[in-house]
């Protein structure tokens, strides 16, 4: 078993699943890889298992009984990334959004440059996001600005999907307790590290607009970034996370 977990989310992926268990098959620290499905209608689960024998041991599969929200899928994989003694726990998109061997330069950039979370970032250097329209993009760019100015989160994209977490950051934090399911639960997820004392560092990437399947963005989502930000900074201010473990643990 690796000791390096790739962890999917999907709902109807069938145009993609496939392509994207190859790649991720394919990159050169071996990671393996769990699909987190919930009761995709269009087959997706059965094809990430009818894939499952070429990769013995490697691909596996959590099929839930319904569309649960991002949030609960990641928190779901990442209690099973831990029961499985992972080191190293990655969270990305199935659609190539996110370019699987970017990958490799989240996991430098937690071993070698010291962070405990590597978060591939659209906005690190300038806007590189390619295919979005253009109100997309204004949304998705002044949604981070507004997350750091409310939050002094350090990260210019607070609200990207693509992440890799050392296990040590997992385990402090109180998985249970938090409290977003949509897309804010990226925002969350990176706040609450930096309320504990992890470094969280940044990669730049490209991020491309999917090409196949349709997106699962709504206003709903912003909505609840929006004004869920506030209440959670509310709260930091009166309920101060416990002291973390050391930097080093994995």
């Amino acid at each position: 078993m690796s000791n390096k977990l790739i962890i999917i989310p999907t709902y109807n992926e069938k145009e993609n699943i496939a392509a994207m268990i190859d790649a991720v098959m394919s990159l050169p620290f071996e990671p393996d890889l769990l699909i987190i499905d919930d009761n995709s209608p269009d087959g997706t689960a059965g094809i990430v298992r009818e894939t499952m024998p070429r990769f013995p041991g490697r691909i596996h599969i959590i099929s839930r009984q319904g569309k649960l929200g991002l949030g609960t899928a990641y928190i779901t994989g990442f209690k099973w990334a831990l029961d499985n003694n992972y080191d190293f726990i990655f969270e990305m998109d199935c659609d190539f959004s996110h370019n699987p061997a970017d990958t490799v330069r989240l996991l430098e950039e937690v071993i070698n440059n010291g962070a405990d979370v590597a978060v591939g970032s659209r906005y690190k250097s300038g806007v590189n996001v390619v295919n979005w329209p253009m109100g997309r993009v204004l949304m998705s760019y002044f949604a981070s600005k507004y997350v750091r100015f409310v939050t002094g989160l350090p990260v210019s994209d607070t609200t990207a999907g693509f992440v890799c977490y050392k296990a040590g950051v997992l385990r402090a934090i109180d998985l249970d307790n938090i409290r977003f399911k949509g897309y804010a639960f990226q925002i969350e997820m990176k706040f609450t590290a930096h309320q504990l004392g992890f470094k969280v560092g940044e990669v730049p990437i490209v991020f491309t607009n999917r090409v196949l399947g349709e997106s699962k963005m709504n206003s709903g989502i912003f909505g609840e970034a929006f004004f869920g930000v506030l209440s959670m900074k509310l709260r930091s201010l009166f309920n101060k996370p416990a002291q973390r473990v050391n930097s080093s643990d994995s």
